[in-house]
């Protein structure tokens, strides 16, 4: 289970486990928004399972325009599927090759299946008279940009949405 974190601007920071949600909720440097899910008991404490929780002191949010590339992001936008072929993709494909001085950057970075991949070989989608299926672009909104969500929880829309 995860949890969103929000800073006492209610800006989100990042998502981490329920775990490390209430040792901060625990140690005072939080508080629980909304909760989900069975309480937690000890013998002397009963605390919900926070969904989301506010940090007590403001931490200013690291402004990123543009997602970090990576491999599981490129897979993702494109839908795990081949840019060539439509199938299932595993692997990304450069699509001017980094030889030939393409860059890893998400306007040249496609999902790709094993098969189109090696085929391909060293060339670009012109040379072999492919076309791609998907236009690339760097991906956008909160889902991208906070750190640690690669799935967003339908209970963080209010909060998520404040913050746009």
């Amino acid at each position: 289970m995860r949890t969103l974190v929000l800073n006492a601007g209610y800006e989100p920071l990042s998502v981490v486990s329920f775990r490390r949600a209430v040792v901060l909720v625990l140690s005072g440097k939080a508080t629980v928004l909304a909760e989900t899910g069975q309480p937690l008991r000890s013998a002397e404490l009963e605390l919900g399972t926070p969904s989301v929780i506010l940090l007590v002191r403001y931490v200013r949010a690291p402004r990123r325009r543009v997602a970090a590339v990576s491999r599981r992001g490129v897979l993702s936008r494109d839908g795990h599927r081949c840019a060539y072929c439509g199938s299932l993709a595993s692997t990304i494909d450069h699509i001017v090759p980094r030889s030939r001085g393409g860059d890893d950057t998400w306007l040249n970075l496609v999902a790709c299946c094993l098969r189109c991949n090696g085929v391909k070989g060293d060339r670009t989608p012109g040379e072999m008279g492919w076309r791609l299926r998907v236009r690339p672009h760097a991906p956008g909104g909160p889902g991208w940009v906070l750190r640690g969500a690669e799935a967003l929880d339908p209970r963080w829309e209010e909060f998520l949405g404040a913050a746009a």
